[in-house]
């Protein structure tokens, strides 16, 4: 997937580097592009929806694209202040060449792979941490191993809950710097906070609502940690979409946008099983019935979820469902779809179909390439990547 924030898409960079874009083949505008150019546009920041899994298992080798299908984000667990652990380790201590090998993979698929910092195990604020050379630690790592931007998944309750402002201050001073280190549209960063942390009226500090209108500009998106928090808090399509309970008020997810926070930045986090956290989990064909009751309202943030390989492409399909169905695959009937994916290949339905390729999730195309997808044939509007015909807008339908 090929997209910079603020609505810059990678055909607005192509045509700002050689004109036009329409009418000259798609291989021609990507050799024209310097390296650094074509770097740029492999950073650039996914456009929502955003399907991310955390990982935190040290597997080696790490999953190929292929297993990691139906997920466009994938984040590595954990980089501290002190320097890498699990899985994030594991990726430090694989040679160059791995690295390179598994991000071109990745990078085919249209799979942007992160690191989580923090975690449950540092508590940055508590332990007295410089914001600002904090995050030129997390940032020189970033670039020295390759990956394309940072999680913040900051989970300092001392700090949080002393009322005072200090985690507060110390997240926008850490993001700010962050954000020097690492450019906006070039590298990713996203931020980890529990639901209840965005109450507007619990946190004196102003919580993550302040956190947000400081520098939420500079925050790409929220994977909002809606489990871990009470037996009976976020387990329903109600308390999880539009009415959370009086423990944690004003925290279900429209709840927060009504507060000021974008809703395409709110990416609703769950764990994979009822054993990857004390609480808070609903089963995937549940969860796919209030994501897609959350799309009718015009949310489109995504699902994250905790963690890999607990939850596999067979949960993020059945997850995703008919609303971003994974593509190559028609929605799943149950809880249990298998992983396995039909390769893309030619319908050869009648009406001008026979021969004309199926829709692929990672291709590139321009103005009026022609696709066959859910037995129709379609031809793009305008270039786009990852789009899938009849979503938004980028084909027209021409036949069956």
């Amino acid at each position: 997937m090929v997209f910079l924030r603020s609505g810059v898409t990678a055909s607005l960079v192509l045509s700002s580097l050689f004109g036009s874009i329409h009418g000259v083949p798609l291989a021609d505008k990507l050799g024209r592009l310097s390296p650094s150019a074509r770097d740029l546009l492999k950073r650039s920041t996914p456009a929502a929806p955003r399907f991310l899994a955390y990982n935190d298992e040290w597997l080696n080798p790490l999953p190929s694209a292929s297993d990691l299908e139906g997920f466009n984000v994938f984040a590595l667990t954990f980089l501290l202040a002190s320097g890498s652990v699990d899985e994030a380790q594991n990726w430090q201590e694989l040679t160059a060449s791995q690295r390179s090998s598994y991000l071109s993979e990745y990078n085919a698929a249209g799979i942007s792979l992160i690191v989580s910092a923090f975690g449950s195990t540092e508590t940055p604020t508590s332990s007295g941490l410089d914001a600002v050379t904090t995050a030129n630690s997390i940032a020189a790592w970033v670039t020295e191993y390759g990956v394309l931007g940072v999680d913040v998944d900051y989970e300092d309750f001392t700090a949080f809950n002393s009322g005072d402002g200090s985690a507060e201050t110390w997240l926008i001073s850490f993001t700010q710097q962050l954000r020097r280190q690492l450019p906006q549209g070039e590298y990713i960063l996203s931020h980890a906070p529990v639901a209840p942390w965005f109450s507007p009226s619990m946190w004196s500090g102003g919580g993550y609502l302040a956190v947000d209108q400081s520098v939420g500009s500079l925050i790409d998106w929220y994977n909002v940690q809606f489990y871990n928090q009470g037996a009976t808090e976020y387990t329903t399509c109600a308390g999880l979409l539009t009415a959370s309970s009086s423990a944690w008020p004003e925290t279900a997810l429209f709840q927060i946008s009504a507060n000021g926070v974008s809703l395409d930045k709110l990416v609703i986090g769950k764990p994979g099983t009822g054993s990857d956290a004390s609480n808070g989990y609903i089963n995937p064909s549940t969860l796919a019935t209030c994501v897609a009751e959350a799309a009718t309202e015009g949310w489109s943030a995504g699902v994250m979820v905790w963690q890999y390989p607990d939850a596999t492409s067979a949960w993020i399909e059945t997850v995703r469902g008919s609303t971003w169905p994974v593509s190559g695959s028609p929605p799943p009937t149950t809880a249990t779809a298998t992983t396995a994916t039909p390769s893309p290949t030619s319908t050869g339905t009648s009406g001008g179909c026979t021969g004309v390729s199926a829709w692929v999730n990672h291709v590139a195309y321009v103005s009026g390439d022609q696709v066959t997808y859910n037995g129709n044939l379609w031809t793009a509007n305008q270039w786009n990547e990852a789009e899938a015909p009849g979503g938004e807008r980028a084909f027209a339908r021409v036949g069956v």
